[in-house]
């Protein structure tokens, strides 16, 4: 399986820590060596870094690693490859336009029958995974159910919500989606979350000997939340969320979210 993390934070903030973490996952201390990438918004524009290499020993990788990019969201992936080969075009996550906004998407799963179940028309996938088959899928059901403008979030997400159900009885589908304004956050079987808000203090990786002390990075004004598959540190306390829950965030907080009935 694919792991997920993901970032929502009131402040321009990096993703150093938490990602090199993540990269030792993909080919190192786990096996999700079949390519990864990560998608960084500034305002509504978006910069996105893939490499089918595996993570651990991908010198972009490495290169992301190193230069903090500040950003309000973030979306990273690991791949596991179960549907379509390893190539540049399969790595998530994937980035597409609607309603005047970068939509980006990460899926941690598998999902059977998908071209019959998930009928596509206006948003055609370009690789051939079923991951951005979903995708495109979501993007078609939003044009159809909204139309050509945007609606409040709450409303547009938990109607992402009941989208995810569908995807889960296909199969298992953990997803992350944003806009770069929201993010989404649905758990078919393994998500973990954090939110880091003053008084800060020292956070230390489970796959790499580093450690950071967050009170000399911060305000006290600063919110963080992580949404990862698995917990990436060792003295933090991670939520796990239970299957079937979605949650919304918003510049660092926890906006909504449900548990729905897979």
């Amino acid at each position: 399986m694919c792991e997920l993390l993901a970032m929502s934070a009131n402040v321009p903030t990096d993703i150093c820590f938490s990602f090199s973490g993540l990269m030792q996952r993909g080919g190192n201390t786990g096996p999700h060596s079949d390519g990864w990438g990560v998608t960084f918004y500034e305002g509504k524009g978006c910069r996105s870094f893939k490499d089918p290499m595996p993570s651990a020993h991908s010198p972009i990788a490495e290169l992301v690693t190193k230069y903090p990019m500040k950003s309000e969201a973030v979306v990273c992936h690991i791949r596991q490859a179960n549907s379509g080969e390893v190539c540049l075009e399969n790595t998530h996550p994937f980035v597409r336009q609607m309603w005047g906004r970068n939509w980006t998407y990460a899926h941690n799963g598998q999902l059977k029958d998908f071209y019959s179940e998930l009928p596509i028309e206006f948003h055609l996938p370009i690789g051939t995974t079923d991951s951005e088959h979903a995708f495109c899928w979501i993007l078609d059901q939003l044009h159809l159910e909204f139309g050509a403008k945007q609606v409040e979030a709450k409303l547009l997400f938990g109607f992402i919500a009941s989208l995810a159900v569908k995807l889960d009885n296909l199969g298992v589908a953990n997803i992350i989606i944003t806009d770069g304004e929201y993010l989404f956050a649905y758990c078919s079987n393994n998500l973990h979350w954090l939110t880091r808000r003053a008084p800060f203090g020292q956070a230390s990786l489970i796959d790499a000997e580093m450690a950071v002390d967050f009170q000399k990075e911060t305000t006290s004004n600063d919110v963080v939340t992580v949404i990862a598959t698995k917990p990436l540190t060792d003295n933090e306390t991670w939520h796990k969320m239970t299957a079937g829950q979605w949650q919304l965030f918003c510049l660092g907080e926890l906006v909504a979210g449900d548990r729905v009935q897979a």
